[in-house]
This record gives structure tokens, sequence and C-alpha cells, in this order.
């Protein structure tokens, strides 16, 4: 049962924090767990974006490991009780969903996301004046920018078509060019700046994460790139930028069959 085995894992920790247990586990603080923390999570994005079932398993193990760790650390540094934090997080998932077990109704998951902003507005939290309030800093900033879109649609600020988005996208597009060839460097790079914004909003529209799509079309590049550094050296001399490109085209079309890394 899942229970049974989150029990074991729990026990597991606190063994090796314990008398006679490992040296370096007892010396970890939550301090020097974050480091441990974002890797895990970054690994396991990973591991879904490759497609692979058992290692994405694996490193959510591993995520779900090092969660439990850092709490039970903090409860030992008298931070909170690891019980507190296991029901501190059932009442408020529970009581974010009055559309499930109470009056509220949702017919969509559009519904269900203004829903869950309401509660949690509705909370109180001391200093969110604003449904953007929370949203932390440190976040990478195309999942960041995300973020702030939803938290806009879900009061009600966002567009109505995919269209319109598309639209901003080339109405961003076209304010970079008028920047530039007017020589304003500066302006270009702030309207490029609104270019990602505008395409994180699309994406968000097509329902798909920027992180893992960037990832993705990095990986991609990489793949092509790599073939076209085999053929330079197996030339042994310099290649044209055209002779480049006619490599790129073959490579591109190569790889058009090839599984691509679910970026969703």
């Amino acid at each position: 049962m899942p229970v049974e085995a989150f029990r074991r894992l729990l026990e597991l920790e606190r063994r090796l924090r314990g008398p006679g247990g490992c040296p370096w586990d007892a010396e970890q603080t939550v301090e020097t767990l974050k480091p441990n923390l974002l890797e895990e999570t970054y690994e396991a994005l990973e591991a879904h974006s490759s497609g692979d079932a058992e290692a994405f398993r694996e490193e959510l193990g591993d995520l779900l490991y090092v969660l439990i760790f850092m709490g039970v650390v903090a409860e030992e540094e008298g931070l909170f009780k690891f019980r507190d934090m296991i029901q501190g997080a059932h009442d408020k998932i529970y009581r974010r969903h009055p559309h499930v077990f109470g009056d509220a109704k949702a017919q969509n998951p559009d519904d269900a996301k203004r829903v869950w902003e309401q509660m949690k507005k509705s909370e109180g939290k001391e200093g969110r004046a604003s449904v953007l309030d929370g949203i932390p800093h440190s976040l990478p900033a195309l999942l960041r920018a995300r973020r702030v879109q939803e938290r806009a649609a879900a009061i009600g600020f966002d567009w109505d078509h995919p269209d319109d988005v598309f639209a901003k996208v080339e109405e961003e597009m076209g304010e970079v060019r008028r920047a530039y060839h007017a020589g304003d460097r500066e302006h270009a790079v702030e309207e490029l700046g609104d270019v990602l914004f505008a395409a994180v909003n699309l994406l968000r529209f097509l329902n798909r994460n920027p992180e893992e799509v960037l990832i993705a079309a990095i990986k991609k590049f990489e793949q092509r790139f790599r073939i076209v550094e085999e053929a330079i050296h197996e030339q042994e001399r310099p290649m044209t930028l055209a002779e480049m490109d006619a490599i790129w085209e073959r490579a591109k079309k190569d790889l058009s069959g090839s599984p691509k890394p679910n970026a969703g």
C-alpha cells in the first residue's frame, strides 16, 4: 500500500539521521539540502521529457525522498512537526476544492483554476494583496512568466482566443524590428522580452510548459548540430556556411522521423 511504503521511507530516513546512522545524512540541514531539492526536481522533469517512464518513476522517487529528508530535518531543527506538514498540505488542498467537497461549481479547468485562486486569496495570507503575490522570484523566468499569466487569467484578465495571442506575438516582433532598424538596441532588447512573454502566453493556450518546450528545442538543435560537427571532422577542413546549412537540412530531414520528447 502507498501509505505503508511512505511510512517505511520516512522511518528509513529517521534511522539514517539517528544514532549509528549515516554520518553524511546526520550532518545535513535544510540549507544544505536546497541544491538537492532543485537538482532532483530538474532530473525528474528531464526524465519525463525523455519519455522514459522507468527513469521518470525513479527520479520522482528521488524527489519524494529529498522532500521527506527535508521534512525530517526541519522537524529536528524545531521548524515544524512532520505530521503538521502532511496535515497542512491535506487541509489546504481540501479547502481549495470547494467545487469538489462543497457547494461551489466548476464546469471546466478554467473554472476550477478561478475557484482555486479565489479560495487562495480568501485565506488572507499576510502581504498578499494581489493574486500575483506569492509567486517565487527564484522560479526560472519562463515558468514564472507562465505563473503570472495563469494568475491574471484566473480573474478574467486573459485573451479570448489563441489568434489574439498569435497577433500579439507578431505585433511584438514588429516592434523589435522597428526599434532595431531605428538603431535603438536597448529598446529592441526590451521588446524581445515582450516577445518571449507573449510566446509563453501562446504556449499556455496550447497547454504546454515553456521550460519543457525550450528544453526540447535545445535538444533538437544539439542533435542536428552534432551531425554537422561530425561532417566537419570527416572533411578535415573548414566548411562554408552554405555547406553546413546543407548538412543541417539533411539532418533535419533524417531526424524528423525520430521519436520526439514529450514537451507537455
